[in-house]
């Protein structure tokens, strides 16, 4: 399935493929309307120990776990000769033109509100492929009613979403529980859409809590459980005792891409206060250190005399952030930030980025086997398609084809070249300083007046037409003016690397 995506770090794969909110507890809950009948409730709470059966708690839990579809239009490039001397012949020919195709994905959610609020995973509602837009969404019943559905809000950094159903109707609903109560033994129970198969309940115990899978990034902190989970279940609860939602299925550890027992759900006391920002319509607000970390395994302890598990080393330290400017160097060993332990289950990247931004927090480190207190002033983390773009490397030399719907449009169509904005990580592969304010070219169509002109990849646009243009937003309003005035080429101000910039004529293609 198009949706399904696969970490193999030993094979850890999606399913569909810090804030201090409190979390919603108390009485048994199940699917709820809006007047409960107590008695009911807590007549369908199944004993302590193995219960009997889970018919009970299934049949009021199960109205509110939806089937999530979503429909996308993704752009693609109809032309065999891309990347050959022949491209541009098939482009005049009128065979380049990009034509359209249509993708599907599936996956699982619930209801967390009468009037129709659902819940799922980011990565069931967001197209994988950058080129797709999402279309519609689809929210279907248990009883098979389909309602379309608009995304409220959507978190890639943990991968949640919230969507609003189309309907004044009032839906069943059930609410998150207290997943820091969570102990290994515990029974829990799975609903959701695993394969499309329609609503599938399974039955597990919690197996680890705060398991980290080793993937990295803030929020790599799951419930681990046995109950069958596979692709299609992302997004769907998994259920207490009690009735509560205390994690939402997120991602499973399999060889084959089915279930082996090893699941991994994201924790209600992480997802209840994202989830509530969302529907509220706030902005996610993380901390951010600005450092690339490495955990400190066996190996690294034993070179440096350190216990086992404990800490994380400083790779790299970005220039001119939050961590540079509290003087962290690379090399520290962060051992305790914001006065808790730094260890596998409860890494730097959560705990920073669980506190505001603006916060001053101290942070002890071991540095040349010398323990040092530090106070760091956080930033705010950036998206994750800006930390995606700076971990990216960039390579000058290579000669990177110009590829349709992966830069402004409008810049590749006038000027026929791509851009991308400038960060410390492309800024280090050019050998220039971090701060240099400008945008880079990252391909160049050979048969336009910039490559005529000399123009490479690697190249940097510091002005156009005497305007800085230190995003690629600002090029392409410079663009656009000189559009607007009927001006048949642009001047820019370009830098290679290390040589002195020099002001070069484009013409405009019309």
């Amino acid at each position: 399935m198009n949706n399904v995506r696969y970490v193999y770090g030993l094979s850890s794969a999606l399913l569909v493929g810090g804030a201090a909110i409190s979390l919603i507890t108390g009485s048994p809950l199940g699917a709820q309307v809006a007047q409960n009948d107590d008695s009911v409730m807590n007549r369908v709470v199944p004993v302590a120990g193995a219960p009997a059966s889970f018919a009970d708690l299934t049949a009021q839990l199960q109205p509110a776990v939806v089937n999530i579809s979503t429909r996308q239009r993704v752009e693609v490039a109809n032309n065999p000769f891309a990347g050959t001397p022949f491209a541009e012949l098939f482009n005049r020919r009128g065979g380049g033109q990009p034509q359209t195709r249509e993708a599907q994905s599936l996956g699982s959610g619930f209801i967390i509100s009468a009037d129709g609020y659902v819940v799922t995973n980011n990565h069931v509602i967001s197209p994988p492929d950058t080129r797709a837009k999402l279309e519609s969404i689809t929210v279907t019943l248990p009883d098979g009613t389909e309602y379309e559905a608009d995304l409220v809000g959507a978190d890639a950094a943990s991968d949640l979403a919230v969507l609003k159903i189309r309907s004044s109707k009032t839906f069943p609903f059930v609410k998150f529980g207290d997943s820091s109560a969570a102990r290994v033994g515990d029974w829990v129970v799975a609903i959701g859409n695993p394969f499309g198969l329609g609503g599938t309940v399974t039955s597990g115990i919690i197996s680890a809590v705060y398991r980290n899978t080793g993937q990295g990034g803030a929020y790599d902190r799951y419930l681990q459980t046995d109950a069958s989970i596979n692709r299609g279940n992302s997004g769907g609860p998994l259920f207490d005792m009690r009735g509560n939602v205390i994690g939402i299925n997120n991602a499973i550890f399999s060889p084959s891409g089915g279930s082996v027992g090893i699941g991994f759900a994201i924790p209600a006391e992480i997802a209840a206060p994202i989830v509530e920002k969302l529907r509220s319509g706030q902005e996610i607000q993380r901390g951010y250190l600005g450092v690339r970390l490495q955990p400190v395994d066996e190996d690294l302890a034993l070179s440096l005399g350190l216990p086992k598990k404990r800490g994380e080393l400083a790779q790299v330290v970005e220039d001119g952030s939050p961590a540079s400017k509290g003087g962290l160097k690379s090399g520290d060993i962060l051992t305790r930030v914001n006065g808790k332990d730094v260890t596998s289950e409860q890494t730097v990247s959560f705990l920073v980025a669980n506190i505001q931004p603006g916060t001053t927090i101290p942070v002890e480190v071991l540095r040349e086997g010398k323990p040092v207190k530090l106070n760091v002033t956080l930033g705010k983390r950036p998206s994750e398609a800006e930390l995606q773009a700076q971990a990216q490397t960039f390579d000058p030399e290579s000669e990177e084809p110009m590829a349709p719907g992966t830069s402004d449009s409008t810049i590749e169509q006038k000027l026929g070249m791509q851009v991308m904005p400038m960060n410390a990580a492309v800024a280090r592969s050019l050998g220039i300083p971090a701060d240099t304010q400008g945008v880079v070219i990252a391909a160049v169509d050979p048969n336009g007046d910039a490559a005529r002109k000399g123009l490479r990849r690697g190249d940097i646009i510091l002005s156009a037409n005497y305007q800085p243009t230190a995003s690629v937003e600002a090029l392409l309003a410079q663009v656009n003016a000189a559009v607007a005035e009927n001006r048949e080429a642009i001047l820019l101000r370009v830098q290679r690397r290390t040589t002195p910039p020099a002001f070069i004529a484009v013409r405009i293609t019309k």
